[in-house]
């Protein structure tokens, strides 16, 4: 149960990455005009900020490079409540922060417990475990056989 529940809590915190970015992406206009009435950061970043929200969406969604990805939008997430939800003595614009506060939470506790199983980074190392082991199963049995070897010809020659 508590797998199910780490894989579809990442994959929900993700979908609201994946879907703000893809609306920054489709409405760009709209986003920098935005970006500059609400904040002092330049309209400009509209795009790129969708297209990072989209691709570290994916990430934690699948679980790739699980960690980074949600402690990068923990930090963003933070920075979106200093730039856009500042003035907490606004009843609508606390709410949003309190939201994002949680999002924030949500994204603590997948850098805490992310990397469980049905990640992409878990299968890597997985897989990578498998391939140390094989490696080191073949360097055993080059050395058998190099004793193996040694010990016929020692006999041959006594």
């Amino acid at each position: 149960m508590a797998f199910l529940a780490s894989v579809f809590g990442r994959m929900f915190l993700a979908l609201i990455f994946i879907m703000a970015g893809m609306t920054k992406v489709m409405n760009v206009a709209a986003t920098q005009a935005f970006i500059e009435e609400t904040t002092t950061l330049p309209g400009n970043l509209a795009l790129p900020v969708g297209i990072f929200e989209m691709v570290l969406g994916v990430f934690l969604a699948v679980g790739f490079l699980t960690r980074i990805s949600s402690i990068v939008l923990f930090v963003f997430t933070l920075a979106t409540i200093v730039f856009f939800h500042n003035p907490l003595g606004d009843h609508t614009q606390l709410q949003l922060a309190l939201k994002n506060l949680a999002i924030a939470g949500g994204l603590l506790m997948v850098f805490a417990y992310g990397q469980a199983r049905g990640s992409v980074d878990v299968w890597r190392e997985r897989d990578r475990a498998r391939r140390a082991e094989i490696r080191a199963a073949r360097a055993e049995g080059r050395e058998r056989g190099a004793e193996e070897a040694r010990a016929r010809s020692a006999n041959a020659d006594g």
